[in-house]
């Protein structure tokens, strides 16, 4: 049962990149029979090339996504180098659901809010620091400035709570403790013994983390539609663009983008690997020099990331039902709840669709992971963890459009299964990484003794394993379902538009709409995936007290 159900994994989430790549590059070279191509050309490529500011946007995407990513890097260390084994770690690590559970677009929307030429943050300026500031002008600071400013801050704050757990696991496997007491033995303060020793060792171990970062920066395409810079834009959107070109016959130029993109976020793999190198092995001798570290702000970086984060839900709110609300003003001066009641029939029927499919997709990508992880136990041959993790190395719109030509040779036109299937392509390597520390943890003896007594793997597997890896279980659902939630490209290029899930409405509203009518749909896309983390958390509570009750009365038994 387990072999045939791994072959059946490999057949849904693994094996579809290989028509996915080879679709993009077959249509890159011009041969597309469904569109009446039958003959190879680089006329794609050349077409790519010869668009007016291309090296701009491609060299705008190559620093963004660079700078953005090792900003993310430095707060994560600047945090675990002031907050690890203290007591403030403990409010980091009660922090981190709720800041994971804040999609991208929620975020960048709230930001824009925040930081727009007339958003709350010119508001205060304007009305508790100086009364004289111009604000009148339309000159973007943080919002699609030219030199993208603002998407490197957004995505480098949103991507500090995914490396922060990443992390948790590699300091355990470094034993950061036993480190600290031979370094200061040595003469070292913590400072240096953070930057000296365990820098090195948790930047190689967090490489695979750094990679998905830098794969998601490169593609990422509805957060850049909102804060990022417009003309020209990054790469991604660029080719987004090509691909919604209505003119089919331009179809091989969005197709050659899309290899150029893939081209590119391989260089930028590459790039980070270089980095890594010199740092800890190439221009090295800061590692004996002697020179005095200083202490980084990780609590004052962590307090920022936190604060901008609970100010996007009540900004939001405000926004949802402000009638009236003039430019200085601070706070709107009439309210309603008109624009509640104008969308709520089409926003309940979105979260809905959105609902379903990230249960749904949400819910096969835990059970496939379970199975590969059990497979993986039990048997030397399996997948390794970087074949299953391609689909979050390799920008997204590098897959989509051969996955999309795939669906259509087998004219199937149930796009609600598409999507779905999209998403679990997507959501599975996310499951199956936030289980694989536990899974490696688990003390396989357990199991070995409950097989010796005569029962059988399924019955050990539920009594004995899954009690003690329920919780991780249940995170790792709900991970699943927040990233499935915030699925764009996915939902539009395997639904044909035809399937409107919360993403899709908040970044096409982000881009002109009523700012009431966005911060609805961005609000319910922020609390939705925060809810399942709230309630994911409370059953986890109680779990642990009801563990906590039965082992305090079983040790009172004992001891009468």
């Amino acid at each position: 049962m387990l072999p045939a159900l791994y072959i059946f994994l490999i057949a849904v989430c693994i094996l579809p990149t290989l028509p996915g790549l080879i679709g993009v590059i077959m249509a890159a070279l011009g041969y597309m029979p469904a569109l009446g191509l039958h003959h190879f050309s680089m006329q794609g490529f050349a077409q790519v090339f010869q668009w007016q500011g291309i090296g701009h946007s491609l060299g705008l995407t190559f620093f963004i996504t660079l700078l953005s990513t090792y900003f993310a890097c430095f707060f994560t260390f600047a945090i675990l180098q002031s907050s690890w084994g203290a007591r403030w770690w403990r409010r980091i690590e009660a922090a981190l659901n709720p800041l994971l559970a804040i999609p991208h677009v929620a975020f960048a929307i709230g930001f824009a809010f925040l930081f727009a030429p007339t958003g709350m943050g010119i508001r205060a300026l304007y009305a508790l620091i100086d009364p004289t500031f111009d604000a009148t002008s339309n000159t973007p600071l943080l919002i699609q400035d030219p030199y993208g400013l603002g998407l490197i801050l957004v995505l480098a704050l949103k991507e500090t709570p995914f490396l922060l757990l990443m992390s948790i696991s590699v300091l355990k496997q470094l034993n950061v403790q036993q480190t600290e007491q031979v370094a200061a033995s040595l003469g070292y303060n913590r400072a240096q013994t953070w930057l000296k020793c365990v820098f090195p060792q948790w930047l190689s171990k967090l490489r695979f983390a750094i990679f998905a970062v830098i794969a998601y920066g490169v593609s990422v395409v509805d957060v850049a539609q909102i804060v990022g810079p417009t003309n020209p834009p990054t790469f991604a959107v660029l080719v987004w663009q090509w691909f919604s070109d209505p003119d089919l016959q331009l179809m091989p130029r969005a197709a050659a983008g899309a290899i150029i993109l893939f081209a590119l976020g391989s260089l930028l793999l590459a790039a980070a690997f270089c980095i890594e190198w010199l740092l800890t092995k190439g221009i090295n001798q800061w590692l004996w020099s002697g020179r005095k570290a200083f202490r980084l702000p990780g609590k004052s970086i962590f307090v920022l990331l936190v604060s901008l984060t609970a100010l996007i839900i009540p900004l939001l709110s405000i926004w949802s039902v402000a009638l009236r609300w003039r430019f200085p003003d601070l706070l709107p001066s009439r309210y309603s709840e008109r624009f509640w009641q104008q969308e709520w029939s089409n926003i309940l029927s979105t979260i809905n669709v959105s609902v379903v499919i990230a249960l749904i997709s949400a819910s096969i990508a835990l059970v496939f992971a379970i199975v590969a992880h059990e497979y993986r136990i039990k048997h030397t041959w399996h997948i390794p963890n970087y074949i299953i993790a391609i689909p979050m190395l390799v920008p997204q719109l590098s897959l989509l459009f051969g996955l999309q030509v795939l669906t259509l040779y087998t004219n199937i036109h149930h796009y609600g299964v598409w999507v779905t299937w999209a998403h679990l392509f997507f959501v599975f390597p996310y499951v199956y990484l936030a289980l694989d520390g536990v899974y490696r943890s688990y003390d396989q003896r357990l199991t070995q003794i409950g097989l010796s007594l005569g029962k059988s793997p399924l019955h050990v597997w539920l009594k004995i394993k899954l009690p003690q890896i329920a919780s991780a279980l249940l995170f790792a659902w709900v991970i699943g379902i927040s990233v499935s939630l915030a699925q764009y490209l996915p939902t539009l290029m395997l639904g044909a538009g035809r399937i409107s899930t919360l993403t899709t409405e908040a970044v096409a509203l982000a881009s002109g709409s009523d700012r009431r009518i966005t911060a609805i749909y961005a609000l319910c896309q922020a609390l939705i995936p925060l809810c399942f983390f709230i309630f994911a958390h409370v059953i986890n509570n109680k779990n642990a007290s009801t563990t906590g009750k039965v082992r305090s009365t079983n040790n009172e038994l004992s001891y009468q």
